[in-house]
């Protein structure tokens, strides 16, 4: 199993470069950061500093949408990024969140986001994509290659990931959950004619190593209320009766609304709705130890990399504690 880690693009830009350097060296696979470009810094030219000073990660967004950008143009960064530091792009994408909510838009339909998916890995890849009729083609970039993964959670959403994604983006670590969804992506695949087997999982959920748990609990509760935002959406959509898990949906019942201003940050005043229970089911919080079972348990259901969201006040003491003990662990 891989482990990454996911930053917020916060300034100093340098400290995020700092984080990612860390990272690499703590031997984390992956770097990922937010992509809301309005709440954070931009992230594609943070991508390029941190390539830059490091050998081996593979950097990428958590996640980027269809909306804030012309498709051609996100193509364009990631085959540029690869043709200057040797394909070492991932491309996380969504409907769209924080990034398109703030400029008051709503996220992208599914329709959007399918096409947005082919027409930047094929570009990403060095192949023709058709868009709004016309053929194009990067023909300075004929060896750039990218993996695109969909973050989802709702039904239709998930079937889309598992008949057009290269690998799926989980954001939270309950097991349960967890293989629900993996599941249903796998169906979605074999039902549109591609190997299950060949499409890559992804969970990510903060991650905080030592011993004080509620405090701790305090310092990641946002992670469900960004996630309830999600799932609101979803039970708006579908309701109650099952078409996501009830592990999933009853906790947002006490939600009262949202302030982007705090979103992904620890403190937010808007979390307070989320139980304790749903914190340690949906983080991975605790001792070592913790962070070693509940991986191995994830891992098992067929995910090939947990991605830790570090975004609470002990960053380098879990990087540390994940490069001294965790990574070591798998390999």
């Amino acid at each position: 199993m891989d482990i990454g880690v996911v930053l917020q693009n916060d300034p100093p830009a340098r400290r995020v470069v700092e984080l990612a350097k860390r990272a690499e060296a703590a031997g984390f696979s992956h770097v990922w950061t937010f992509d809301s470009h309005v709440l954070w810094q931009e992230p594609f030219v943070i991508y390029s500093k941190i390539l830059d000073e490091t050998q081996r990660v593979i950097v990428g967004p958590m996640v980027t949408n269809p909306g804030t950008r012309d498709w051609t143009v996100t193509a364009s960064l990631f085959a540029t990024l690869n043709e200057m530091y040797g394909n070492r792009t991932i491309c996380g994408i969504g409907r769209g969140d924080s990034a398109l909510r703030v400029l008051g838009a709503p996220p992208q339909s599914l329709a959007q986001l399918r096409d947005c998916v082919q027409v930047i890995r094929a570009l990403g890849n060095g192949r023709p994509a058709t868009l709004r009729g016309t053929e194009i083609r990067f023909g300075w970039a004929p060896d750039s290659r990218l993996d695109v993964w969909v973050a989802a959670y709702g039904p239709k959403a998930l079937r889309l990931t598992g008949e057009v994604g290269d690998g799926y983006i989980l954001q939270l670590a309950d097991p349960d959950i967890a293989e629900w969804m993996i599941s249903a992506v796998r169906r979605a695949a074999a039902a549109a004619g591609r190997d299950p087997a060949a499409l890559r999982f992804c969970v990510a959920a903060p991650a905080y190593v030592g011993a004080d748990l509620a405090h701790q609990r305090d310092q990641t509760r946002w992670f469900g209320g960004m996630v309830g935002n999600h799932v609101a959406d979803i039970v708006g959509r579908y309701g109650t009766g099952g078409a996501v898990p009830r592990a999933l949906t009853d906790y947002v019942r006490a939600r009262e609304g949202y302030d982007y201003a705090e979103h992904g940050r620890a403190g937010n005043p808007h979390a307070g709705f989320v139980p304790d229970e749903v914190i340690d089911r949906f983080c991975v919080l605790g001792p070592v130890e913790n962070h070693v079972k509940r991986l191995q348990e994830l891992r098992e259901l067929g995910v090939d990399q947990f991605a830790v969201y570090l975004q609470h006040d002990a960053k380098e003491e879990t990087l540390a504690a994940y490069g001294e003990h965790i990574i070591p662990a798998f390999g």
